[in-house]
């Protein structure tokens, strides 16, 4: 089983005018209102992909039962721990310039804590564990290591979408894959990257620094998989970038979901590549069909320097 993690999910209410103006009363042209967080788009995906997978994470007031019964609707499976507080709202406002408003996140206790981590008592050498998005500040800051902890003691495998120190902490626990961008990429080693050949060497030092595949997008340059054999690249394929947001979290569903399927790195990479760019090319995180549309334009080839 594919287990997500979403911390700190949200409301994401959107608001589409022609323009803001500050001050004024505004009216706006168009509102949604999703449940949003990076572990809860990367379920959306697996879904798409008819990959079978539990939503894990905390959830709390009427903001977060619109959370819940939004992804049920969407016949995702669901287990989160439920606490007293609300669940945030973020504000997304689309006019002339696009404005992020987002809630910092509800307080979670000990206790709440304690239920939440209970989950992984049942986890088994078959199962993969997802952690993406931001802490809540109620939240120690090594509460991702903590859980990684619990999984690798089952012998099950995870994912971390992180970056920075973050990320490098948790390598020697072996990830499943990690999936930093170039420039992510450049700052984690405190480099300048010139071109494909340095991003291959410094993506090679995640694997041997314990990285089991690292994955690497290089927006419209393609991407990159890296693998303790083999080295891959694709082309980006061609479309126009609608959303961008979601695009990173699409592109981990695409992969682990695969390789949870398959256990073949390189269809992995394929379904990866595919998912992200289809959410980059969609309004909202991409469906079946569009992932569908854009897997014939993925070509990979083995990279030689």
């Amino acid at each position: 089983m594919i287990y997500t993690v979403t911390v700190n999910p949200s409301i994401d209410y959107i608001v589409r005018l022609k323009e803001l103006t500050l001050g004024e009363v505004n009216r706006m042209d168009y509102d949604a209102k999703l449940p949003g967080g990076k572990g809860i788009n990367v379920s959306r995906i697996l879904r798409e992909l008819g990959q079978d997978n539990i939503a894990l994470g905390f959830l709390g007031g009427f903001t977060g039962d619109f959370v819940e019964e939004s992804l049920k609707a969407k016949n995702l499976k669901t287990k989160f721990t439920h606490i007293a507080a609300d669940t945030r709202i973020n504000v997304k406002v689309k006019a002339q310039d696009e404005t992020e408003i987002n809630g910092k996140g509800p307080e979670i206790s000990s206790e709440e804590v304690d239920v939440f981590k209970k989950q992984f008592d049942k986890l088994t050498e078959n199962d993969v564990v997802i952690l993406s998005g931001s802490l809540v500040p109620s939240l120690s800051k090594d509460f991702y290591f903590e859980l990684i902890e619990l999984i690798r003691n089952k012998g099950a495998d995870f994912v971390i979408d992180t970056t920075g120190e973050s990320l490098m902490r948790t390598l020697k626990e072996h990830p499943l894959v990690v999936k930093p961008n170039h420039h992510e990429l450049a700052e984690l080693f405190g480099v300048k990257l010139n071109g494909i050949p340095d991003i291959v060497k410094y993506g090679k030092k995640l694997l041997d620094l314990g990285a089991k595949h690292v994955l690497i997008s290089m927006a419209g340059d393609g991407g990159l998989l890296i693998t303790p054999d083999k080295v891959y690249y694709s082309k980006a394929p061609k479309g126009t970038v609608i959303n961008s947001v979601g695009a990173g979290d699409s592109m981990i569903g695409g992969f682990v979901g695969t390789f949870a399927a398959t256990k073949n790195s390189l269809e992995s990479f394929r379904y990866g590549l595919a998912c992200g760019s289809a959410t980059a090319f969609s309004e909202d995180l991409a469906d079946r069909a569009k992932i569908d549309e854009i897997l014939p334009q993925i070509k990979i080839e083995d990279y030689k320097d």
